[in-house]
C-alpha cells in the first residue's frame, strides 16, 4: 500500500483498500490544506507519534443491500453517495487521549468507487479540545499513516472539514449517528435464514475485515452542494482498531 501511495499518478485498485484492511478495520482550515494531507507523505508518517483508536464503525449508502460497490462493481443508482461514522471508545495519539470522540467521513463517488475520483468531506466531534482536533485531523489526513492513509489514491477533492455536535449510538443490532444540523443516519441489522446477522467478508472495498449487513431507516445530509435524503438502502457496521504509523 505504501508504494502505492507513493505513486499518485496511477489509478487506484482492488490492493489499496485490501492493504487497508489488513493494517486495520480499514484540520482546522480549508480543504485544499486537508486534500494535501491525504497525500499521506511518508515523510509526515516518519515524524507522527504511535497512536492507536479502536471503538465502533457504521455506515449507510444509497446502494441496494448489500452495495455492489465493496465487490468492485457499479453502484446501483449509477453513483454513490455513503457517510461513514467512528466512535472512539478508546483512542491514544502521543500522550493525548481520545476516548469518548466521534468522526465521519462522507463521500460522493459519480460512478465506479474504483474508477472515478470521490469528493469527500470530513467532520470531527466539536467537543474535541485542540490537542485532540490536531492528532485527530493528522490521523484522518493520512499524515499520522495507518489506514486512512490508504484513501489517499481514491480522492478527488476534499471539501473542506468542519468541526460539529456529534451524537453515535450502538444499541444491539441499531446504530445511528447525528451531526447536527448536517447529518443523519440510523440502520438495524437485517436477518438472515437462521435468525443470526448476515456478516460480509473478504470483500476487496470493506472498510473493515468483516461487517454485520444493515439497512438503513434513513440517510440525509445537507451539506456544500449535497443534498441526500433516502432510505431503504445499505448499512455496514462493525468494531474497528486502528493503529499507527
Amino acid at each position: 500500500m505504501l508504494a502505492s501511495l507513493r505513486d499518485r499518478t496511477r489509478r487506484p485498485d482492488l490492493a489499496d483498500l485490501q492493504g487497508a484492511q489488513r493494517l486495520g478495520t480499514g484540520p482546522a482550515g480549508d480543504g485544499g490544506r486537508f486534500r494535501d494531507t491525504f497525500k499521506g507523505g511518508s515523510t509526515f508518517r516518519l515524524m507522527a507519534e504511535a497512536w492507536s483508536l479502536s471503538g465502533d464503525y457504521f455506515e449507510c449508502c444509497n446502494c441496494a443491500v448489500a452495495c455492489p460497490c465493496v465487490f468492485g462493481s457499479d453502484p446501483t443508482h449509477g453513483s454513490c453517495t455513503v457517510l461513514v461514522g467512528w466512535h472512539v471508545k478508546k483512542g491514544r495519539s502521543g500522550n493525548e487521549t481520545l476516548d469518548g470522540l466521534s468522526f465521519a467521513l462522507a463521500a460522493f463517488a459519480p460512478g465506479n468507487m474504483l474508477k472515478t475520483k470521490w469528493e469527500v468531506a470530513i467532520y470531527v466531534d466539536e467537543k474535541a479540545t485542540p490537542p485532540q482536533r490536531k492528532a485527530l485531523t493528522s490521523i484522518l489526513g493520512g499524515q499520522a499513516g495507518g489506514p486512512p492513509a490508504g484513501l489517499g489514491p481514491f480522492i478527488g477533492k476534499v471539501l473542506g472539514i468542519r468541526f460539529a455536535p456529534m451524537t453515535f449510538h450502538a444499541d444491539g443490532k441499531k446504530r445511528s449517528l447525528t451531526i447536527r444540523g448536517i447529518a443523519e443516519m440510523n440502520s438495524a441489522a437485517i436477518t438472515g435464514a437462521s435468525g443470526a446477522e448476515v456478516k460480509l467478508s473478504g470483500a476487496p472495498l470493506l472498510l473493515a475485515p468483516e461487517v454485520t449487513v444493515g439497512q438503513h431507516e434513513k440517510l440525509s445530509l445537507t451539506d456544500y452542494a449535497w443534498k441526500w435524503d433516502g432510505a431503504g438502502g445499505n448499512s455496514f457496521y462493525s468494531p474497528f482498531d486502528w493503529k499507527g504509523p
